[in-house]
């Protein structure tokens, strides 16, 4: 019989979430974060990536289940058996992207990156990029409205709406893709080694301003973005193994 787990119950502002959490609460109780074996992270999609990042390094495993609108990250929302359930699930290790940016004030900013890090124009101007790959200049010019690095977590998010590759969450790469890119005009993106560091640098940074995003962190007026997997860095998600995030991930190449 599997050891019954001490669950802490987190949940969005959604009322579906809400009601989702005095129901739980009411039949398993509620555990502090801090004593807590697992997270039972109630909401969309958003929710579950804001509760992955607070958990980062904390040893915490996270288990969502769907209260939001897509829900690609969660499970399906049940009440019953809830620790069998937890008990069964399959644990997939996530390390973040770090962002390491210069801005146009002189300062550094540094975020995480569990789905994708991207850049966009600021104006009516399209972006104008330098992108290096390892040190060596892979793009001497690349003009478009914007450029994502993204995860195999999140190659279904953004990545895939502007057409990027869907990647297997166990593939040790990183998709590199374009939003409207003009030039080069048949370039479509790339697929990199997830052990690569990722320079871009922005050209003519005062007619054509850019700003750059970690995940829901954003850092306007950017002139050079570093983006390289942290090895350091470690979240932990649940999935039921029915319905795990590999087969998810699979399914979603098959799908119209």
């Amino acid at each position: 019989m599997s050891q019954k787990k001490s669950l802490a119950f987190l949940a969005s502002i959604a009322p579906e979430a809400q009601a989702a959490l005095e129901e739980l609460t009411r039949m398993y109780g509620q555990t502090p974060v801090d004593e807590a074996d697992v997270i039972v992270a109630l909401g969309g999609d958003g929710f579950m990536l804001q509760t992955l990042h607070d958990s980062i390094n904390s040893g915490k495993r996270v288990y969502g289940m769907n209260c939001g609108s897509v829900g690609f990250l969660m499970n399906d929302y049940h009440a019953d058996n809830l620790n069998q359930r937890v008990s069964a699930s399959v644990e997939n290790a996530i390390h973040p992207l770090r962002m390491t940016t210069t801005n146009t004030d002189g300062t550094t900013s540094v975020a995480l990156a569990i789905n994708e890090v991207y850049l966009f124009r600021q104006s009516y101007q399209a972006a104008k990029l330098r992108v290096e790959i390892d040190g060596k200049v892979r793009l001497e010019e690349l003009i478009c409205d914007g450029l994502m690095v993204a995860t195999p977590a999140g190659s279904t998010a953004y990545n895939l709406s502007a057409h990027g590759p869907i990647l297997p969450l166990e593939a040790p790469l990183l998709a590199m893709t374009p939003v409207s890119a003009f030039r080069p005009r048949r370039w479509r993106g790339a697929l990199l080694p997830n052990r690569v560091c990722v320079d871009i640098h922005i050209l003519e940074p005062e007619k054509r301003p850019v700003n750059a995003v970690a995940d829901n962190t954003e850092v306007k007026t950017v002139l050079h973005i570093r983006v390289a997997q942290s090895q350091d860095m470690k979240a932990r998600i649940l999935s039921d193994p029915d319905h795990s995030w590999s087969d998810r991930i699979l399914a979603e190449q098959f799908s119209d």
